[in-house]
C-alpha cells in the first residue's frame, strides 16, 4: 500500500473510499442476480463492469493489491465461458467481502488482508478448457480491431443516443482483400450502416491507407445484429462483419447510470472496449448526466448538522423575540409600532420553516440506502439456518433522517435474523403445514403523518405467548402468578427483556439471549417505538415507528410538582380532566374509565393529600407502541416548537429523559422519553406500584436537578 503526501492524493482517496461502497454494493446485488439466474451472460458482463470501476479508482489512488486483485478477476471474467461456470457467483460474493475488508483496511491505514485464497479461486476459472479456448479467439479477434479512441464529442452523442433509447453498437466490417474498387466499397457500407440509424463515429479516415483493410462504425439502432449483419454484409465487398454492443438504450424516462467519478481518469481505447464486451462505465456520460454530477455535492454530515444546530439556536433566538414582543405588547397596548414588530416577526418565523425544512430536507435520505444490504445478509443467514427464503422490500424510496437511518441499521439486523432463525420453518415443516416451501420475509416503509413506519414481516411459525411465559417464568423474568395475569401483549413485550431467548441451542445466529433487548433500547435512545404482531402459524410483523428527524419537534409542555417538562405532540390523542375521586386502584395500578374505556394511568408526582381529593386532574391520552395510557399533570403550559439538545451520560443517569431544550424566556425544559416512562411502568411488580405512585419520575429527576435545574415556581 502506498500513500500519497499529496493533499489531491488525500482527497482522491477519500473519495474513493466513498463511491467504493456502491460499487461493492453493486457488486453485491449482481452475485445475487446471477445465483439466481446461473448462466446469464449479461448478469457477467455487469459484475465485469463493476469490477473493471474498482480496478480502474484502486489504481488511480495507488492501491496496489485492490487493483491488482481486481484486474484479476476482470480477466476471469472475460473468458468465453466463465458465466456458465457455477462458482462465479460464489467468487464474487467472496470477492466483495475481501475488496470491503482491504478497503477498510486502506482507510485505517493498516496492512491488507492476504489475498491469496481468492487469486487461487479466481485462477480455477481462467484455467478451464473455454477460458483457454476464449484466450485464442480473443487474440484472433483483436487482430480484426484496430486501437481507434473516440473523441469527447463522439463518446457525447452515444451517450445521449443511449439516453434516447437506442442502442449504440460497435460495428467492424473486415473488406474483401480482392475487392476491385474498395472506395467505392467502403462507400456502399457506410450508406447500408446508415440506412440502419445515425452513425456516430468512423475509423480510419477515407484517406488511410488502412481503409482498404477495414472499417470502424458507432452506430446508435433499435435493429438487432443480425439485422445489422445482414445488411452489411455486401458480397464481393465485407468478408467478415462484427457487431458489439456498447450501450444499451435506456428505458423511457429512466436516467443514464453516473459512474463513479474517478473511471474518467482511466482512458480505454476502442480495442479494449471490443475485448471487454465494452463496458459501459468507460464511456463519459450524456449531457444530462454529467450536469446531474455537477449538481451533486458531496458534504460531510457533520456541516449538515453544524448548520440545523445553528437553526435550532435561530429558532430559539426566534421564542425569545416572541416573549419580549408579547411583554412589549403588555405593556405598551397602544404603542404604533406593535403591529410593525408582529409584521416583522411573521416575516421571521415563515422564512424561519422554510429555512428548517429546507436544511432537514438535506439530511433526508432513501431507506433504501439501508435495506439494499440485507438481500445479500438474509442469503447467507438462510444458508447458515438451512432455510429457504425469499426476501421482498417495498417502500424503498421513503425518506428518513440519515442520523436515524444509520442508528436503526442494528436493530433492524436483528429483527430480519430472528425472523429467519426464529420465524421461518424448514422446508418439511412448511410443506406439512401446506405452505410453499420458500418462507418468506418482508421489509416495508411508509409515511404515517409525521413519522416513519419500519415493518418487518415473515409468513413463518408465528411467536407462542404460552411458549414466552413459560420461558420467563424458567429464566426468573416472572413468577408464575405473574405470568397467568399477563395479557397476550404483556407476554409478547417479554421478548424485549435483556438475556429473554427461546432458542434451544446456541447457534451463530440465535439463542445468546442477545438482540432484541438491543432493539428496543436503541429505539428508546431515538425516542421510537416497536410493536408486534403474530398469529400462530401465519407470521409475525414487528413495527417500528421513527421521528422524522432527532432535532426539532412540536411538544407539549406541561407541569408537575412546580417542575416543568414536555412530551412529544404526535404522542398525544386528547387532553382530558377528571377528579382524583375518579381515579381507581386494579391490582396495585391506577387506572381511569375514560368514555367505557379503562385507561392505564402514569402519574409522575405524588397523589393528591386526602383534603385535596377533589381537586381537578389533567390527564394526558398518550399512545406508545399502539396502547394508550394516561398521563396525569397538574397543569398545561401550552404548544412550543422545541429543539432538542443531547444529554451526555455524566450529566443523567436515566433514560425516561431524552433531552433538553431551552424556551425563549431562557427557561430550561425537560423532554421525557415516553416508551422508557412505559417500561419503567411494566417492569414494576404489582407490590412496588403503590411506591411507585408516589412520583414515578421524582426518584431519577432528584439528581437531574443537581446538574440541570429546570424552570422552577409553577404555572402562572
Amino acid at each position: 500500500m502506498t500513500n500519497s503526501p499529496d493533499e489531491r492524493g488525500l482527497e482522491m482517496r477519500e473519495l474513493f473510499f466513498e463511491t467504493s461502497q456502491e460499487l461493492l454494493q453493486a457488486l453485491n446485488d449482481e452475485a445475487l442476480k446471477l445465483e439466481k439466474k446461473p448462466g446469464d451472460e449479461e448478469i457477467v458482463r455487469s459484475i465485469r463492469r463493476t469490477v473493471h470501476t474498482l480496478k480502474g479508482d484502486s489504481a488511480a489512488c495507488g492501491l496496489r493489491e485492490l487493483s491488482e486483485l481486481a484486474h484479476q478477476f476482470e480477466d476471469a471474467l472475460s473468458m468465453e465461458g466463465s458465466a456458465t461456470q457455477a462458482a462465479v457467483a460464489e467468487i464474487a460474493f467472496a470477492a466483495a467481502d475481501l475488496f470491503a475488508e482491504m478497503i477498510a483496511a486502506y482507510r485505517k491505514g493498516s496492512k491488507p488482508p492476504s489475498t491469496k485464497k481468492l487469486s487461487k479461486r479466481i485462477e480455477e476459472l481462467t484455467s478451464s478448457p473455454a477460458a483457454k479456448k476464449s484466450r485464442a479467439r480473443k487474440k484472433a479477434k483483436a487482430a480484426v480491431k484496430t486501437a481507434a479512441e473516440w473523441t469527447e464529442y463522439e463518446k457525447l452523442a452515444m451517450t445521449q443516443a443511449q439516453a434516447s433509447g437506442q442502442d449504440v453498437l460497435h460495428v467492424v466490417v473486415k473488406m474483401d482483400p480482392h475487392c476491385a474498387m474498395p472506395i467505392a466499397g467502403r462507400q456502399l457500407i457506410q450508406n447500408a450502416v446508415s440506412s440502419m440509424g445515425p452513425v456516430l463515429a468512423v475509423r480510419p479516415d477515407a484517406k488511410s491507407a488502412a481503409a482498404a483493410r477495414q472499417v470502424e462504425f458507432v452506430l446508435a439502432s433499435v435493429q438487432t445484429a443480425a439485422q445489422i449483419i445482414a445488411k452489411c454484409k455486401i458480397p464481393t465487398i465485407a468478408e467478415e462483419v462484427v457487431v458489439e454492443l456498447l450501450l444499451q438504450g435506456a428505458a423511457p424516462g429512466a436516467q443514464v447510470p453516473v459512474t463513479a467519478p474517478l473511471a474518467a481518469l482511466e482512458e480505454i481505447p476502442a480495442q479494449e472496449q471490443v475485448a471487454e464486451e465494452a463496458a459501459p462505465s468507460a464511456i463519459p456520460t450524456a449531457e444530462a448526466a454529467v450536469s446531474a454530477v455537477e449538481n451533486i455535492l458531496r458534504v460531510d454530515a457533520g456541516r449538515i448538522d453544524s448548520v440545523l444546530n445553528l437553526v435550532g439556536e435561530l429558532i430559539i433566538g426566534k421564542s425569545m423575540l416572541q416573549q419580549a414582543l408579547n411583554e412589549f405588547s403588555k405593556r405598551y397596548p397602544k404603542e404604533l409600532l406593535r403591529g410593525k414588530f408582529a409584521d416583522a416577526m411573521a416575516f421571521q418565523a415563515r422564512v424561519l420553516n422554510d429555512l428548517q425544512r429546507s436544511v432537514m430536507k438535506i439530511r433526508m435520505v432513501p431507506v433504501d440506502q439501508l435495506f439494499r444490504r440485507f438481500p445479500r445478509m438474509v442469503r447467507d443467514v438462510s444458508r447458515q439456518c438451512d432455510r429457504d427464503v425469499e426476501l421482498d422490500i417495498s417502500g424503498q424510496d421513503t425518506d428518513l433522517d440519515k442520523g436515524i437511518l444509520d442508528a436503526i441499521a442494528e436493530p433492524l439486523t436483528h429483527l430480519v435474523r430472528n425472523a429467519i432463525s426464529h420465524g421461518i420453518e424448514s422446508a418439511e415443516e412448511r410443506k406439512k403445514m401446506g405452505k410453499p416451501e420458500q418462507g418468506r420475509v418482508r421489509l416495508n416503509a411508509y409515511h404515517q403523518g409525521n413519522q416513519v413506519i419500519v415493518e418487518v414481516s415473515d409468513d413463518g411459525r408465528g411467536i407462542d405467548a404460552q411458549k414466552i411465559r413459560s420461558k420467563a417464568i424458567e429464566l426468573g423474568l416472572a413468577t408464575a402468578a405473574e405470568a397467568a395475569q399477563m395479557s397476550e401483549t404483556e407476554a409478547l413485550n417479554l421478548i424485549f427483556r435483556p438475556g429473554f431467548s427461546t432458542a434451544e441451542q446456541v447457534t451463530e445466529v440465535s439463542g445468546r439471549g442477545v438482540g432484541m433487548d438491543v432493539v428496543q433500547s436503541v429505539l428508546h435512545r431515538l425516542k421510537a417505538s416497536v410493536s408486534l404482531e403474530t398469529r400462530l402459524g401465519q407470521g409475525t410483523t414487528f413495527r417500528l415507528k421513527l421521528p422524522l428527524t432527532l432535532a426539532i419537534i412540536k411538544a407539549l409542555l406541561f407541569w408537575v410538582e412546580q417542575r416543568l417538562y414536555a412530551i412529544p405532540l404526535n404522542a398525544v390523542l386528547e387532553i382530558a380532566r377528571t377528579f382524583e375521586t375518579e381515579v381507581h386502584q386494579v391490582d396495585n395500578y391506577e387506572v381511569l374509565q375514560l368514555r367505557n374505556q379503562v385507561l392505564p394511568l402514569l402519574r409522575l408526582g405524588r397523589p393528591a393529600p386526602a383534603d385535596e381529593r377533589k381537586s381537578k386532574l389533567f390527564v394526558l391520552v398518550i399512545t406508545v407502541a399502539e396502547r394508550k395510557y394516561g398521563l396525569i399533570v397538574d397543569a398545561l403550559e401550552g404548544e412550543e416548537e422545541l429543539v432538542i439538545k443531547a444529554l451526555d451520560d455524566q450529566t443523567f443517569s436515566t433514560d425516561l429523559v431524552s433531552g433538553a431544550s431551552i424556551l425563549g424566556d431562557g427557561r430550561v425544559v425537560l423532554i421525557l422519553n415516553l416508551p422508557a416512562v412505559v417500561e419503567h411502568v411494566a417492569r414494576l411488580r404489582p407490590q412496588e406500584m403503590g411506591h411507585a405512585n408516589s412520583g414515578l419520575l421524582l426518584t431519577q429527576t432528584d439528581r437531574m436537578r443537581l446538574a440541570l435545574t429546570p424552570a422552577a415556581g409553577g404555572p402562572a
